[in-house]
């Protein structure tokens, strides 16, 4: 890897971490998500790095994929069990890190450390050529030796310059069709996920994250207010993750545009993740780069 990309990673990593914990800290009853999600974005701006995604703020049984709306009322109570996904870049170099942290209580806190062990473990393991689905299968024992389940369709995922989401995946479970082995120099984001449900996730409500990505379906739409919209999205935002808070910010009107924009298929709205049978979750996440003898957290 370049000296310069690689400083740059590091750049990103170092910020997201101090933007994750420093949004973890404001994390306490009666504060609101939209509250934390402005100030860690602010934070982030202010220490030097770009936003790769929106704040995520997972509640409980949402595993992942919220952010709140520009007028969102939710506040954290106590008990609350609270996922918060944090993404950097500089210069397009991205930065995914995680953690999770409940609220005013201990119920959950060997939930908790279960992923929190489990992604140790990985990072031990991750290096140049291992099996992907041989670090799924170690995160599995691990997360299943504190009597919980690892989620089995959330993956960890590699990094590119501008793309949150690029080829390989991580698994949770021993996944025997999963063939990839990593490289020196690549960006790996890995996130275990453990649940006292299930272990498997469906679609939810909307989770208020976009993203520009136009479908087979848009290309014979004609409609060319909303492809000038789309545009104008496409030059603010480009390939990574929007809010609708930041929607409303820059262009107002935002849950017309946005709404009509997803049904013709010009922009994804994420569901919101939930475990199936609404187990809580935890979740714990740092991004790695593969080295000559093993990985190095940049998060």
């Amino acid at each position: 890897m370049d000296e310069a990309i690689y400083e740059k990673y590091i750049s990103a990593g170092e910020i997201a971490s101090q933007a994750r914990e420093y949004g973890i800290n404001l994390i306490k009853p009666g504060v609101s998500f939209l509250d934390v999600c402005e100030k860690v974005e602010s934070k982030i701006k202010e220490l030097g790095a770009e936003l790769s995604f929106p704040v995520n703020i997972a509640r409980n049984n949402i595993a992942a994929h919220f952010s709140p709306r520009h007028d969102d009322k939710h506040v954290f109570k106590k008990g609350d069990l609270v996922k918060l996904d944090v993404g950097t870049h500089v210069d397009g170099y991205i930065a995914d890190t995680a953690k999770t942290v409940e609220v005013g209580s201990d119920k959950y806190s060997n939930l908790i450390k279960a992923s929190s062990e489990a992604l140790n473990i990985a990072i031990k393991n991750m290096k140049p050529g291992v099996k992907l689905s041989e670090i799924g299968k170690i995160v599995q024992k691990k997360i299943s030796s504190f009597g919980f389940k690892p989620i089995d369709n959330l993956t960890g995922h590699s990094l590119k310059r501008y793309v949150l989401h690029s080829g390989l995946a991580v698994p949770s479970v021993c996944d025997i069709s999963n063939r990839s082995r990593p490289q020196v120099g690549d960006v790996i984001a890995i996130e275990p996920f453990a649940t006292n449900g299930v272990g498997h996730v469906v679609s939810g409500k909307g989770s208020n994250i976009y993203l520009c990505n136009k479908s087979l379906r848009s290309r014979l739409i004609r409609d060319k207010k909303s492809k000038i919209m789309f545009q104008r999205y496409k030059k603010r935002f480009g390939s990574l993750p929007f809010a609708q808070r930041w929607v409303e910010k820059y262009f107002k009107n935002s849950d017309n545009t946005l709404r009509k924009l997803s049904f013709i298929g010009y922009v994804k709205h994420y569901p919101q993740l939930v475990e199936q049978k609404n187990g809580m979750v935890s979740q714990k996440e740092h991004t790695v780069i593969i080295t000559e003898d093993g990985c190095e957290v940049t998060t």
